[in-house]
C-alpha cells in the first residue's frame, strides 16, 4: 500500500496589501517542512529567551531586538524546512487593482499553487485574516478553484491565529525578513535563509 507523504505548511504575511498610502511591497510567506515540530520548537525556545509575549504565547520578529530577529531566522532556517514567498509589486500594481482583499486572494493562491504542483498531499495552515466565516469560505474557494487543474490527492486548508499555532508565527518571522530585503533594502535577514529558499516570484 503507498501511503501519500504530507507536507505541511504555514502562510502569513508582511506589509500591507492593496492601499495607495501602504507599502510598496505586499509579502506572502509559505514555510514547508514535513514535520510542524521543526517550526514549533525554535519559537517556543525563543519565547522562553526573549520573553515577548509570553502570555499571550506570541513572538513578533519585527519587535524583536536585530540581533535577535537574526538568531531566531537561524534557528528556524537550520530545521528542515524549505521557503516560499510571493511579492507584490504595488508600485506598478496599485494603479490596476486597489482591492486590497483581490491582491490578498491572488498572492495566497498563487503560493499555493506554486505548493500543490510540487506534493500532491498537503496541510496547509494560513494566519487567519478573517473573522467572518463566509469571508473564510471565500478565500478557500478562490484557492480551491486556482489548483483544481493540479493533479493533487489530498489538500487541507485550515485558517487558525498565530497566537495558537506557533508554526504560523516562523511563517510571521520569514514573511518578515522577505519584506525586509524587498521594502527596505535590507538583506541582512533574507541572506540568513536565502538557503532554505525554494521558491521566490515577484508579481507586478
Amino acid at each position: 500500500m503507498n501511503l501519500l507523504t504530507i507536507r505541511y505548511a504555514f502562510i502569513d504575511e508582511s506589509g500591507t496589501a492593496g492601499t495607495e498610502k501602504g507599502t510598496n511591497y505586499f509579502v506572502i510567506a509559505l514555510v514547508e517542512t514535513k514535520q510542524p515540530r521543526n517550526l514549533e520548537l525554535p519559537i517556543r525556545r525563543a519565547l522562553r529567551k526573549f520573553g515577548q509575549g509570553l502570555d499571550a504565547g506570541e513572538i513578533k520578529t519585527s519587535r524583536l531586538k536585530e540581533s535577535a530577529s537574526l538568531r531566531l531566522l537561524a534557528e528556524i532556517a537550520k530545521q528542515d524546512v524549505s521557503f516560499s514567498a510571493v511579492i507584490i509589486d504595488q508600485k506598478t500594481s496599485i494603479s490596476v487593482v486597489k482591492d486590497s482583499e483581490t491582491i490578498y486572494k491572488l498572492a495566497v493562491a498563487r503560493i499555493i499553487y506554486q505548493l500543490i504542483e510540487q506534493h500532491k498531499a498537503a496541510e496547509i495552515c494560513i494566519d487567519r485574516r478573517y473573522t467572518n466565516d463566509n469571508l473564510r469560505y471565500e478565500l478557500e474557494k478562490h484557492i480551491r478553484t486556482e489548483i483544481q487543474n493540479l493533479d493533487h490527492k489530498m489538500v487541507l486548508i485550515r485558517q487558525e491565529n498565530s497566537f495558537v499555532k506557533k508554526e504560523l508565527q516562523a511563517a510571521d518571522a520569514i514573511a518578515w525578513a522577505f519584506f525586509q530585503k524587498y521594502e527596505r533594502g535590507d538583506k541582512r535577514f533574507y541572506d540568513v535563509i536565502a538557503p532554505k529558499v525554494v521558491f521566490e516570484e515577484i508579481i507586478k
